[in-house]
């Protein structure tokens, strides 16, 4: 399992912090982000930056990008942000079905999107995200 995708709406907030704390924690592995609506070509959202220039991680170069059929296929892994993320991507596209997860699905909880909210909002998100992280990263060691 050397390829995850991580997969949120707009691939501007959520996702991106999520790529980049992943490819901190499972260095060697290739990890990437995508939208379901995603706003192409776009940077992150200046907030996010905020947050993960806060915690150690440059989202300066993330630029984002439209989920497809061929990149669902070229991972091995994709975690989404919420479970309506999961049913939509499913639905979407059958083949990635058993290779979906929540980043939350060990916790047991969804990451709400806080895009054009305020900071508290992005923080929150943060610790989701990075709570997710810290769930699945020695799993995904283990089947590396």
């Amino acid at each position: 399992m050397r390829r995850i995708l991580t997969l949120c709406v707009g691939n501007i907030c959520r996702s991106p912090i999520a790529q980049a704390l992943l490819a901190r924690e499972l260095p060697g592995h290739e990890i990437s982000s995508a939208g379901l609506s995603a706003l192409i070509g776009q940077a992150a959202d200046l907030q996010a930056q905020d947050v993960a220039r806060r915690h150690g991680l440059d989202l300066s170069e993330h630029r984002a990008q439209q989920i497809t059929a061929p990149l669902c296929l070229q991972h091995d892994l994709v975690l989404v942000m919420e479970q309506a993320h999961k049913e939509w991507l499913e639905n979407q596209h059958p083949h990635v079905r058993g290779k979906v997860f929540r980043l939350g699905q060990l916790g047991d909880f969804d990451i709400a999107d806080p895009y054009r909210q305020d900071a508290e909002a992005f923080e929150a998100a943060y610790a989701a995200i990075a709570r997710g992280v810290s769930d699945w990263a020695p799993r995904i060691r283990k089947l590396s």
